[in-house]
């Protein structure tokens, strides 16, 4: 009898500790879906400054200049993640993995996420800056989500419907007033392909879970950011008038801000693919999407950008949108089901 209830006794506190590891585990997951945000929202402002160097000033480079800046970001991002995969050990797996009928879904949607969402993100960024076109792309989750309804068949519930939406409402928000001084046809041009750049992120995600169940995440990432890098220099700058900025702008003051926003990027996404894994995909997308609000505090330290009460007011609503769309808001409090 005795030795019965030293045996529960035993059991009750594996599982408490068990419980209390899953719970630090989680936490942890979090920290790293916040550091996901912040370092995307740095991501963007970094990048932006970009444009403040003269070789991409002159209209002639309209289109030119924004997927050239594209190119060097996930060129770099490839590099880094080079770097990350060599250093822990990956190296080989990446060449596996690159020859693999797994990573083709991934490559696909480095197409959508890459040359389509990334240089749309860039032309946005130029036109209409990082404080108003990251709360709109900030919405790439919810069409996730809708194009995941259409082709993996899951199911919308109805608070999911109203966080859609709420994202809606806030994109609308947000471009309701062009911020003073601005040139209302550019800047509304820049939000339009803001909306590209979230259909194409969207579009992404759907096809990255689809062929991302058997592959490391940080492998996968590599695949992704060598995939778009290629496409960049061997099709998108060909095509848009070729290589005439890539030199002038690594050997401009500026030239910095390449290597620098690049890891900013690969350091977001490794914390995301991380979170994902260790808190669950609801509750780490849900923290993720406040890259929106870290665009607008960025962008208010480091540049001259008028922030406006519009800005704010859509970017919360989107947050709240987003909450709904990925999540339960109680089931995302409690930390004891990590899934």
């Amino acid at each position: 009898m005795i030795t019965a209830t030293a045996t529960t006794a035993s059991s009750s506190t594996l599982d408490d500790l068990k419980m209390h590891q899953d719970v630090a585990f989680a936490k942890k997951g979090l920290v790293l879906a916040l550091f996901s945000g912040m370092s995307w929202g740095a991501n963007g402002v970094i990048l932006s400054m970009a444009f403040g160097a003269a070789v991409f000033l002159d209209e002639e480079y309209w289109l030119l200049a924004p997927l050239t800046v594209g190119a060097l970001h996930d060129t770099f991002c490839a590099l880094w993640l080079l770097v990350f995969n060599a250093i822990t050990g990956r190296l080989k797996e990446l060449g596996r993995t690159l020859r693999s009928k797994s990573a083709r879904p991934v490559m696909l949607g480095a197409l959508f996420g890459g040359p389509i969402a990334m240089s749309s993100y860039m032309l946005g960024v130029k036109f209409a800056g990082p404080a108003y076109v990251m709360p709109i792309t900030a919405l790439y989750p919810a069409v996730a989500s809708l194009f995941a309804s259409i082709f993996l068949k899951e199911k919308i519930c109805p608070r999911a419907w109203c966080g859609l939406v709420l994202c809606i409402i806030g994109g609308v928000v947000i471009g309701y007033t062009p911020p003073e001084g601005s040139l209302g046809a550019e800047f509304y041009l820049g939000l339009a392909f803001a909306l590209i750049a979230t259909f194409g992120w969207g579009i992404e995600g759907v096809l990255a879970t689809s062929g991302m169940d058997l592959l490391d995440p940080a492998v996968a990432l590599n695949v992704r950011q060598l995939t778009s890098s290629t496409v960049y220099l061997l099709v998108v700058l060909p095509l848009a008038g070729g290589y005439m900025l890539v030199v002038p702008g690594m050997t401009d003051a500026i030239s910095w801000v390449f290597p620098v926003a690049a890891l900013t990027g690969t350091f977001s996404y490794v914390c995301w693919y991380r979170a994902m894994n260790m808190t669950g995909v609801s509750r780490a997308m849900a923290i993720n999407i406040t890259y929106s609000l870290w665009g607008i505090f960025f962008s208010a330290v480091f540049t001259e950008v008028e922030i406006t009460a519009n800005i704010i007011i859509g970017a919360l609503v989107i947050t709240t949108g987003m909450v709904l769309v990925v999540g339960n808001p109680k089931e995302m409090t409690s930390l004891r089901n990590v899934n």
